[in-house]
């Protein structure tokens, strides 16, 4: 087994009686570094990070799981990281995000809508000589390198 999945079921293990917590991602950095990002509908508690960790931790200790030196790092994802789940879309309903398609393009709007397939973005379209428009156009997930969520201090 590797050590993703295995930290991926001790990570499930702990927060199975918390729906509104989930798993954005595990990643074993080549550099040691066992990297955990959770998140949650409402937002995560510090304290929620410090029980995955320690839970995790103590198993992964036990079990002998891994042979070498790491450093386990467990907290939410930075405003500045990628969106990468449906369910972050859905988090983030509202807000505005910058997304960057797999051709290069670049589209900027508010979120309206996240399905798992898809989400919907009012974009504010320009031309020349005529008033700007509100536009709503459909983005397959499958289709986007990168989506941000802007920072507004409105």
């Amino acid at each position: 087994m590797q050590v993703e999945e295995r930290v991926k079921e001790l990570v499930l293990e702990k927060i199975a009686d918390r729906e509104d917590l989930f798993i954005v991602s595990i990643r074993f950095l080549k550099s040691g570094v066992l990297e955990i990002l959770l998140d949650g509908d409402n937002g995560i508690a510090i304290e929620d990070c410090v029980q995955v960790s320690r839970h995790v931790g103590f198993h992964l200790e036990e079990e002998n799981v891994i042979d070498k030196a790491y450093r386990l790092e467990v907290s939410s994802p930075g405003i500045d990281t990628p969106l990468l789940l449906s369910r972050q879309y859905q988090k983030n309903i509202g807000r505005n995000v910058k997304v960057l398609m797999l051709d290069g393009a670049k589209r900027e709007g508010k979120l309206l809508d996240a399905g798992e397939t898809s989400f919907n973005l009012e974009e504010i379209v320009k031309e020349k000589g005529k008033k700007a428009q509100s536009v709503e156009v459909e983005i397959p997930y499958n289709q986007i390198k990168e989506t941000k969520v802007l920072i507004s201090f409105k």
